[in-house]
């Protein structure tokens, strides 16, 4: 080995303890209250799974992504987080001896992963299991953004990206709305047996729609349900909502073309927007720039089918910078 490789060896060495020993090691332990009501007392974050996009996302956001061991399909954003990390699966369909198996010493998990049998395994195993919140509000957002931050050791870093992630939604509170009545959205999940899956309320798809200043097309609806032709016709949506799933693709042709759906304003206009699910959805440090280009989407009428690179780095680059501004 040569002098220089010997060299490169001792830094990366160096490197990589400095970075263990910068990972919190919570000897008085730090106590959060989850979405249960649990007091659940985390001394040790320096090995996390993370289960759910938007908690990813955060981790991701506040620098602490070195300390992720496995994330679950639900982890796309960003991009690497899939590629560089072991997928535990999916966030509702959960295997308590996988997660186990990656000898974490934090168990971060959004509120309604499932099964529930797998989550009482969980929740009495010695690993610090946490749920963390899913509220469809900007507050809820930054709750989520706290209590991730404050379970990781990292409180300070959490006010500072909840500082940035609120003056992002201030700044979209401060923009006029258009005059007139708000546009009624139908949000579609899916079809069944050419049956529409649609969001009520108290859904990820409510809340959106509410931020960005529309009506639900369907507020007398609890959840996703299936619905059929009349309900559609009735409900009279300006717009038809749809997100973009990976390796699926959902024209406007394919939904506005059904009976039902010609009949709705939305068909007669052809107003169809589809977004990238997780962007749209995820509830995470990127929606008030989703519920931006929601509501732009919504005044054109036309579809967009996802956020281009560009803005999403720009969207990580702008935390970054005020992460690094506020911990000056």
């Amino acid at each position: 080995m040569t002098r220089s490789r010997r060299a490169a060896l001792r830094l990366m060495v160096t490197a990589a303890l400095l970075s263990a020993a910068a990972a919190p090691v919570l000897a008085a332990g730090i106590n959060v209250t989850d979405a249960t009501g649990r007091s659940v007392t985390v001394t040790d974050a320096r090995r996390i799974v993370s289960v759910g996009g938007s908690i990813t996302e955060i981790l991701y956001a506040l620098g602490v992504e070195d300390r992720i061991v496995a994330v679950d399909t639900t982890s796309i954003h960003p991009a690497r987080a899939l590629k560089e990390k072991p997928n535990v699966g999916y966030m509702r369909q959960l295997s308590p001896e996988g997660i186990l198996a990656m000898s974490p010493s934090l168990v971060l998990a959004i509120e309604g992963s499932g099964p529930p049998e797998a989550v009482a395994v969980l929740q009495a195993a010695r690993v610090p299991f946490v749920q963390v919140p899913d509220r469809f509000t900007a507050d809820g957002i930054l709750d989520k953004i706290r209590l991730v931050a404050a379970a990781v050791g990292e409180a300070t870093r959490g006010d500072c990206l909840a500082a940035a992630v609120k003056q992002e939604f201030d700044a979209l509170a401060a923009q006029p709305r258009p005059s007139g009545r708000p546009p009624r959205i139908l949000f579609v999940l899916s079809f069944v047996n050419d049956r529409a899956m649609v969001g009520g309320r108290d859904t990820a798809a409510d809340g959106i729609i509410r931020m960005a200043g529309a009506e639900n097309a369907m507020p007398d609806l609890v959840g996703y349900k299936l619905v059929g032709d009349e309900a559609i016709i009735a409900a009279r949506p300006d717009v038809v909502l749809m997100m973009e799933r990976p390796g699926q693709t959902v024209t406007p042709e394919a939904v506005l073309s059904r009976p039902a759906f010609a009949m709705t304003p939305a068909g007669v206009n052809k107003t169809f927007v589809s977004m990238n699910g997780q962007y749209l959805l995820g509830f995470g440090p990127r929606t008030a720039l989703a519920v931006r280009d929601f509501a732009e989407r919504i005044a054109a009428g036309t579809d967009a089918a996802t956020t281009p690179k560009p803005v999403a780095d720009a969207i990580a680059a702008r935390h970054e910078a005020a992460l690094g501004a506020c911990l000056k």
